[in-house]
């Protein structure tokens, strides 16, 4: 075999490739940042630092991250771009060095009732593949084991033109084996719905009986119910007659026409089902939820026992279980079970579905099942199931991007985390990550802090360097890296305590606690311990309890905290009554919208394959109101000056003079205590970053009435600075006869805690049990549990 002949001459110099090692950004510009110029090294771990609202993600996600993928796009012919999303380019001057990015964010994964942790990750995929080779008795292909595939059949005729007037009919016939039980249509649920909770039936269609969101009086659902002809409008509802009943309830999609219109008229509890009920409960408006909540009750599907599969692919076994049996295990023991396996013919197969399932247990997701529902994993589970792909990858010279990989995870899982960071780095790439955690600030290469505030008051460089160039660099990230919150010198007392007797759900195992009341409670454990499962679970949601779980808010750039938070009626109806005029009116939604953006305030032009391009309005100004609307007046100022007004402004002009309104100054007065006193109320939702979505979510439940609060971690997205406010919030709550329940890692609310609550040991079925209870100085002494071990080293006991 002969061989290429090579010379060894001494390079002159560097080569020129090996030039290109940074990511240079010159004039970022994208919601709050002001002209960023910056250079990222590549195939090193860059952390980004910063209070909450000043600009990481704008830079790292919509500046570094959206170019990428929109150079990507443009790399595709016309036809396919015709398929993609238009994303704009990002406002900046230069965006060079760039390298494919891949962003693994907080996004909850897709809430669809049929998709679950394995359809997510390929590994039911491989799982249907496995048992359509191994199972007994075979049944068919992979579809045959697959709960989103129907069984279906087909039997006909078609007529052959043979030439010459000859024509021939043959018959033909079609099947599909699908797993998909036929019950629950692959959902594991079905539900019953009290009617009482749709409508009042001693009113008639006449007089608005509906108790239904959305189903208003004047509103078109409600008038192809009432102008469909099949019922007399002033007929209460309860003497209906049977077949009117049935029209009523469940008649079949039928065409109506209605004042010239056509339209489709279909009975209520259809209709329900395809508008409320066929959508996951988590994705839920929080009205909607709660209406489905009263009206529906959700069962396990009698006949597949909330597998979701058919009986036929029940039956197929690799030994001893079936494929329900193998997804319903824990990924740790399905692992084992998949490594025992001994088959030639699906080797390939094997090999790699037990790396995917070895992947979940080393990121730390071991306790999962490859059933549980997507839509009920928290953010941070979502984004490490997301991760699991990209563990094995043979892909180098990649930009990973990852938005507080830490969240959800107990400090005894921060280091594992750390390290598959550190693994990626190893590999070659570049990975930024957008962090406020010190233990994975700890082990960045490079270090870059925005700031010095949130909102208008960040958006620059306050730093860029090594940890300890940022220790010593006196921002508000340098100054609090080393803070340690103090273990109280004397706790509350409580005054009563709810009750927990024998809770079981999940992985509970028969739990018995008394959780103290008129106290700060905390409690915590490792991911997966039960923590959510106990306080969610166990304690009842009625009108005294205030529960505000890890959901994100949602809205379009049509929302704003005014909208969100519940400001927007007050201050409309201030303007209506100083002004003599509707409410509407004060409305960018509404009656007060400009003509000509819609009450947008841009003007959106789509160019087809090209990107979107959005510009002022010129009529209103991009204030979204008509010019009329804006000559009233409420102390001297207009409704879209009100809207640009900060909260701590805006707090003070509804508080005192002519503009006084004490409902808005009370949730101004909220929004200022999570520390939002500087956005401004008519600032798009979508421009918040996560931290402040959790801190808007929190003041504006904050308002509801209730004498226990229910808070599930939250810390997330906030700042070493913001938590030490977040930590003044709850003892404000304590201290004015509520009691606070907390679910948390974080070791300051921990330390700050009068009593704590630790669940473990392990996740799982290692977990479910109460290993400690009682107050934090107690759990530090002890040392007895991995909550205990950390929090001793946090407070350098």
């Amino acid at each position: 075999m002969s061989k290429a002949e090579t010379t060894d001459r001494q390079s002159p110099g560097p080569h020129v490739a090996d030039s290109h090692d940074v990511i240079r950004v010159h004039g970022a510009r994208e919601n709050n940042l002001r002209d960023v110029s910056i250079e990222i090294p590549k195939r090193r771990l860059t952390v980004f630092t910063g209070v909450s609202g000043s600009g990481k993600s704008s830079l790292v996600f919509d500046t570094i991250a959206a170019e990428s993928q929109r150079l990507i796009n443009e790399t595709y012919s016309a036809f396919l771009q015709g398929f993609m999303p238009n994303l704009a380019r990002p406002e900046v001057d230069v965006l060079d060095g760039l390298t494919t990015a891949i962003a693994v964010d907080q996004q909850r994964m897709g809430s669809d009732p049929r998709s679950t942790v394995g359809t997510a990750t390929d590994a039911n995929a491989m799982l249907r593949i496995l048992f359509s080779r191994l199972g007994t008795p075979h049944i068919g292909p992979p579809g045959a084991f697959s709960f989103n595939t129907a069984s279906v059949s087909a039997s006909g005729g078609f007529t052959v033109d043979r030439g010459a007037d000859k024509t021939r009919t043959e018959k033909v016939s079609f099947s599909r084996t699908g797993g998909m039980c036929t019950h629950c249509e692959g959902r594991g649920t079905v539900s019953d719905i009290d009617l009482t909770e749709l409508y009042d039936d001693s009113k008639s269609l006449s007089e608005d009986p509906f108790t239904i969101p959305t189903y208003t009086g004047d509103g078109w659902v409600v008038r192809v119910i009432t102008e469909s002809g099949f019922f007399d409008k002033e007929k209460p509802i309860r003497e209906y007659t049977k077949k009117e009943r049935h029209d009523f309830l469940y008649r079949e999609p039928v065409k109506v026409k209605i004042n010239g219109v056509n339209l489709t008229y279909e009975g209520l509890i259809p209709k329900l089902q395809k508008s409320f009920l066929s959508k996951d409960r988590e994705s839920m408006q929080p009205h909607i939820r709660a209406f489905v909540d009263r009206a529906v009750t959700f069962t396990r599907c009698p006949d597949c026992d909330g597998t979701r599969l058919s009986e036929l692919a029940r039956s197929s076994k690799i030994g001893e279980l079936n494929i329900a049996d193998a997804c319903a295990m824990e990924i740790r023991d399905l692992a084992e079970w998949v490594r025992g396996l001994d088959e030639p013919s699906v080797a390939p197969l094997l090999t790699k579905l037990r790396h995917t399932l070895d992947s979940f247990v080393e990121i730390g997701l071991g306790y999962l099942s490859l059933d549980r529902s997507s839509g009920t994993l928290s953010g941070g589970e979502a984004q490490r199931t997301k991760m699991i792909r990209h563990l094995g990858s043979s892909l180098t010279d990649v930009t990973y991007v990852f938005d507080e990989p830490s969240i959800g995870l107990h400090p005894h899982d921060i280091q594992r985390m750390n390290n598959l960071l550190l693994r990626l780095r190893d590999k070659g790439n570049t990975v930024l990550v957008v962090e406020h955690k010190p233990e994975t600030i700890a082990i960045a290469d490079h270090v870059v802090d925005l700031g010095p505030g949130a909102g208008t008051a960040g958006g620059t460089v306050c730093f860029e360097g090594t940890l300890e160039g940022l220790r010593a660099s006196g921002t508000v990230t340098g100054r609090h890296l080393d803070d340690r919150a103090k273990i109280k010198a004397t706790v509350r007392k409580p005054t009563g305590a709810l009750e927990i007797r024998g809770a079981s759900a999940n992985n509970l195992q028969g739990v018995d606690v008394d959780v103290p009341l008129g106290v700060l409670t905390v409690v915590t454990g490792v991911a997966g311990s039960g923590k959510s499962s106990l306080v969610h679970g166990s304690i009842p949601t009625d009108e005294g309890v205030v529960a505000i779980d890890q959901t994100p808010i949602r809205g379009s750039r049509r929302s704003n905290p005014a909208t969100y938070a519940g400001l927007a009626d007050p201050i409309r109806k201030a303007f209506a009554k100083a002004n003599g005029v509707k409410p509407a009116l004060f409305s960018a939604n509404s009656e007060g919208a400009c003509p000509t953006c819609n009450g947008a305030g841009v003007i959106y032009t789509d160019l087809a394959i090209m990107q979107s391009v959005a510009t002022p309005c010129e009529e209103c100004e991009g204030r979204r109101f008509e010019a009329s609307v804006l000559e009233y007046r409420l102390g001297g100022r207009d409704i879209s000056e009100v809207l640009a007004m900060p909260v701590t402004e805006a707090e003070e002009f509804f508080g005192t003079g002519e503009a006084r309104t004490p409902a808005a100054h009370r949730i101004l007065a909220r929004l200022a205590d999570v520390g939002l006193g500087y956005l401004t109320l008519g600032q798009p939702l979508t421009t918040l970053s996560g931290g402040e979505r959790q801190r808007l979510k929190l003041a504006t439940h904050m308002g509801e009435k209730g004498g226990v609060y229910v808070l599930d971690e939250p810390t997330t997205g906030l700042h070493l600075a913001d938590v030490e406010q977040l930590l003044g919030l709850l003892d404000r709550l304590v201290d004015s006869g509520k009691s606070v329940i907390v679910i948390e890692h974080h070791q300051a609310v921990m330390a700050h805690a009068d009593w704590i609550i630790d669940l473990g040991p392990g996740a799982g079925h290692d977990g479910g049990r109460i290993v400690f209870e009682g107050t934090p100085a107690d759990l530090v002494e002890a040392r007895s549990t991995l909550t205990g071990e950390h929090l001793a080293a946090y407070v350098g006991a």
